[in-house]
């Protein structure tokens, strides 16, 4: 019988630590396994190099349904995402109304019925003010924009799944402003901070500023981004709190501009991005600098529309939303301090990805949680056995 009782015991502890261990295990094999075959096309159809700048398509096919990531530099940087329900839809371009810039239909994803979702991504201006009370209130002082439409871009540098864009307005005396988008195949992390966790149905672009000189000493900059779309625009950002900043290390939040299926909770795309930009190119920790994110405003699309090839030929009234991403916050270093800004976002659709601690940290955490229940669990065993173990008194004794 006691026999029985301590492997009962033994037993009851085996159970034990498995269900404090086993979550955390199990995790090591976890994550996003969906896939999609990629394939690019620079110019997809044009017989000469067009004079006015690249078009860039990546084409993501799935089990059911495919991606299209089109990005273009003719006129504002803009990357345009057409969501199919179909593994056959195509891209058509006719380039002469393409390049002319003033019909709309001029590109197209067929068959058109297929198409479940778009948004197009516009990055139409970089705005510098002059922060001299060190408030970063962007309310006064700002200099006259930088319109990215009118910048002179280089050729698209390819390189695999991924294109770099650089540019400079003729005003720049040196250095420019870059783009990179990279599209992936599977879930993965980026390599260097904020480590944004991408899926198969997501893109990743960068911006970033180097070695343009300031009009002012205490320079801070915003970027100015534009939503277009049709039935679902991008038009609220949310911003999500967690306990983890495993991956971006002192960031605990990451904001999303959401485009929802009529007014309800269905996410149909997304721009993610964490509240941080940094200031060298290979950044230590005192190298990340706040972001901060205006309220999406409503926006004239027409006129949107106008600052960009790519939108003007794929929508006929497109909806549009505005926002500015701006970069520092008071007391902390100005632009000239380093003359580099990086800033980091994911484009997709369905639901934005979500972070989760990671397998080590989640061990870490079993250990550190499982480690004094196992002691008060062996602490109570042992107790047990002694007692049980030791000779029973009698119930009487007698006085001599």
């Amino acid at each position: 019988m006691a026999a029985a009782s301590r492997s009962c015991r033994v037993s009851v502890f085996l159970m034990f630590l498995s269900s404090v261990l086993s979550p955390s295990l199990g995790l090591f094999s976890g994550g996003d396994t969906y896939r999609r075959q990629l394939s690019v096309q620079l110019n997809p159809g044009s017989p000469l190099l067009p004079p006015g700048g690249d078009l860039l398509h990546v084409r993501a096919v799935g089990d059911n349904d495919t991606l299209h990531f089109l990005f273009c530099s003719q006129g504002a940087p803009t990357l345009l995402l057409v969501h199919t329900n179909t593994s056959s839809s195509t891209v058509t371009v006719d380039w002469p109304k393409f390049e002319a810039r003033n019909i709309s239909g001029s590109l197209k994803v067929e068959p058109e019925s297929s198409v479940l979702y778009s948004t197009a991504i516009v990055f139409s201006r970089l705005l510098e003010y002059d922060d001299v009370n060190d408030t970063a209130d962007a309310s006064s002082d700002l200099f006259p924009p930088y319109e990215l439409q009118d910048f002179l871009w280089s050729r698209l540098n390819l390189s695999g799944a991924s294109a770099q864009l650089c540019g400079a307005a003729t005003t720049f005396s040196s250095g420019s402003l870059c783009l990179q988008l990279a599209m992936f195949e599977s879930e993965g992390r980026g390599q260097s901070w904020p480590r944004l966790l991408h899926t198969a149905n997501t893109s990743q672009i960068g911006v970033w500023l180097d070695g343009v000189l300031p009009r002012a000493a205490r320079s801070r900059f915003m970027l100015e981004v534009q939503a277009m779309g049709g039935a679902y625009p991008l038009s609220r950002v949310e911003v999500h709190r967690s306990i983890d900043d495993e991956f971006t290390p002192s960031i605990f939040k990451v904001s999303q501009w959401l485009s929802l299926a009529n007014g309800s909770s269905d996410v149909m795309g997304f721009v993610q991005w964490k509240p941080v930009a940094y200031r060298r190119s290979n950044p230590a920790l005192e190298d990340a600098t706040q972001c901060r994110h205006s309220e999406p405003q409503r926006q004239n699309g027409e006129e949107t529309a106008a600052l960009s090839a790519l939108v003007k030929a794929f929508y006929a009234e497109p909806e549009s939303f505005g926002l500015n991403v701006s970069f520092g916050t008071a007391g902390e270093p100005f632009y000239n301090s380093t003359q580099f800004l990086s800033w980091t976002a994911l484009v997709g659709v369905c639901s934005p990805p979500v972070d989760s601690f990671s397998p080590l940290v989640l061990s870490m955490m079993a250990v550190g949680l499982g480690t004094p229940m196992i002691l008060l669990l062996l602490g109570g065993v042992s107790v047990c056995v002694r007692k049980r173990s030791a000779p029973s008194a009698m119930a009487y004794e007698p006085i001599n």
